[in-house]
């Protein structure tokens, strides 16, 4: 379930800045991102190999998400009209 505190959207059990002017909007991880979509992490490992899914940011061995990436990628996924597919033709 995705919170909104201000501007920034966390999902329960994230962590987020309480400072004065904020700061970074925390990363997700894939089960975040998995949890956020309700989708598989294996899907979500397969869109990645296969060039689809939202762009990530590759930190070691880590795959972390922004929320905005998310967004835009979720928004361009949306069909243009009931049963007409998104212009993208990808996930």
């Amino acid at each position: 379930m995705l919170i909104r505190l201000g501007r920034v959207a966390h999902l329960p059990g994230m962590k987020h800045d309480t400072t004065p002017g904020g700061g970074l909007e925390p990363l997700m991880s894939i089960a975040d991102l998995s949890e956020f979509i309700a989708v598989p992490i294996k899907t979500i490992k397969d869109w990645r190999t296969k060039g689809e899914g939202p762009a990530a940011y590759k930190i070691g061995n880590h795959l972390r998400y922004d929320a905005d990436d998310v967004r835009a990628w979720l928004a361009s996924c949306r069909e243009q009209s009931a049963g007409i597919p998104a212009m993208s033709g990808k996930r």
